[in-house]
């Protein structure tokens, strides 16, 4: 079983409109439900693997639909914590090439208002792997929240890491420079994007970068990359890369979510959701699997990850194990 923990929010696209009604100041937008980690989890369920999510979550109208969209996506909603904050808002806008730019609405809402207090007193024993990511990992108090649930867990579960860097929410980037070393430090797998890396240390390479995290104790470090693919590294030594999949990009929301959702997956697949199992993955099958997976995410508006079946025609059925 899986846990995902952190961001849960409504995005809102700006739709099209004609000119009249740009001109009158008419405003269209039509909005979902995401959040990094929160994608993950919807991408986890899809995939078939028992999944909950943990967050603080508003008893809003949209609070309300996030709670629906996990529980009809079969993730588990025993770990929300409920309050009267509002629930987190942003504004997404696509560029010409697919590519998005986040304006988020954070100040007092439920997401990033988790106390240590309300954290589970203990997981089952059947939960397998913690996944964080992104603001939650820097906006207090979820993000010293999170990180205690991390460091309790990091000795019997695999921890799993996106930074996601977000600087419109916390522009302040020694503040994500501190919470990466700090959550890295529990995390056997790290993921983070070519531009995690290049806004958090201009110039430094990925094979530095990597470095870095494996002596602070990652297992698997994977640099997404966009259309030109991924890179990996794992704490044995092995380097690998794979090329991007040529795909028709309606957006790029959520294609790294489903990247990470998509290498949790081939871990269990393959008996590997253990921090002392997890180095020895085939790193190219792995890229490759989850590759595949985020394509299938850039064809669609939106967060809308891939199924099992979604993935069929994609790679090989693999085994699943460790669920």
């Amino acid at each position: 079983m899986f846990l995902s923990c952190g961001d849960a929010l409504i995005d809102f696209f700006q739709s099209s409109v004609v000119a009249a009604k740009r001109v009158s100041g008419a405003v269209e937008l039509s909005g979902h439900v995401g959040g990094s980690p929160l994608n993950v989890a919807i991408g986890l369920a899809r995939l078939g693997f028992p999944t909950a999510y943990l967050t603080k979550n508003s008893r809003d109208v949209f609070g309300h639909t996030i709670a629906a969209y996990l529980t009809v996506n079969n993730v588990s909603t025993s770990f929300l914590v409920e309050t009267d904050l509002n629930t987190t808002l942003a504004i997404v806008a696509t560029r010409a090439d697919g590519s998005v730019d986040y304006a988020f609405y954070t100040n007092g809402t439920a997401d990033r208002s988790l106390y240590v207090d309300e954290l589970p007193a203990m997981l089952d024993p059947s939960i397998a792997c913690i996944h964080v990511a992104s603001y939650s990992t820097v906006c207090e108090p979820t993000a010293s929240s999170l990180l205690a649930l991390i460091t309790r867990e990091a000795g019997s579960r695999l921890i799993s890491f996106d930074p996601n860097i977000r600087p419109s929410i916390e522009p302040d980037l020694d503040v994500w420079r501190d919470r990466l070393a700090a959550f890295g430090a529990c995390a056997h797998l790290v993921k983070a994007s070519d531009q995690d890396v290049e806004t958090l240390y201009p110039g430094q390479s990925f094979d530095a970068f990597a470095a870095e995290r494996i002596a602070a104790g990652a297992q698997l470090v994977f640099i997404t990359r966009g259309a030109k693919g991924a890179v990996g590294y794992s704490a044995d030594g092995r380097r690998a890369e794979v090329d991007g999949v040529a795909v028709k990009v309606v957006d790029t929301v959520g294609a790294g979510d489903t990247f990470q959702a998509a290498c949790l997956t081939y871990l269990a697949d393959h008996g590997l959701l253990r921090a002392d199992r997890a180095a020895g993955v085939d790193l190219e099958d792995l890229m490759g699997f989850a590759v595949n997976a985020a394509a299938i995410t850039c064809s669609r508006r939106g967060a809308d990850l891939p199924s099992r079946a979604d993935l069929v025609a994609q790679a090989p059925v693999h085994r699943q194990d460790d669920r």
